[in-house]
């Protein structure tokens, strides 16, 4: 028996379909956590009024910094995303880096950008 080398074009489109799902969700995710950030959805009067409890100005500097790292990731995760699309696109989609087999469907539906199989990953 041949060994499949590629995925087919409707397994392809079930991938994009499902990494396009995720997009959306990624992105509507980084939108809230930015608008967490710059406080855009926000009228109070947290960032204007005066304080004097240090203790609560670092507890929320530290949470925007938090907030900000969650951001990257998140920023990270939908190019990661968007690069998987990208190789839906070239036909490339599910093709390990590191041995050229197939990367099987089920860990594709898990982490859908993924560029290496399991045993490639555990040796890198």
């Amino acid at each position: 028996m041949n060994e499949k080398t590629r995925y087919s074009d409707e397994e392809l489109q079930e991938f994009k379909e499902l990494i396009l799902t995720k997009l959306e969700k990624a992105k509507r995710d980084y939108d809230l956590l930015r608008a967490d950030i710059t406080n855009s959805e926000g009228n109070d009067i947290n960032d204007t009024s005066p304080t004097f409890k240090i203790l609560e100005e670092g507890a929320g500097t530290l949470g925007k910094e938090e907030t900000g790292r969650l951001a990257e990731r998140q920023m990270k995760f939908i190019q990661h995303l968007q690069a998987a699309l990208v190789r839906i696109e070239n036909k490339t989609y599910g093709i390990c880096r590191e041995t050229g087999k197939l990367i099987p469907k089920e860990r594709l539906k898990a982490v859908p950008h993924a560029t290496l199989s399991v045993d490639a990953k555990r040796k890198s």
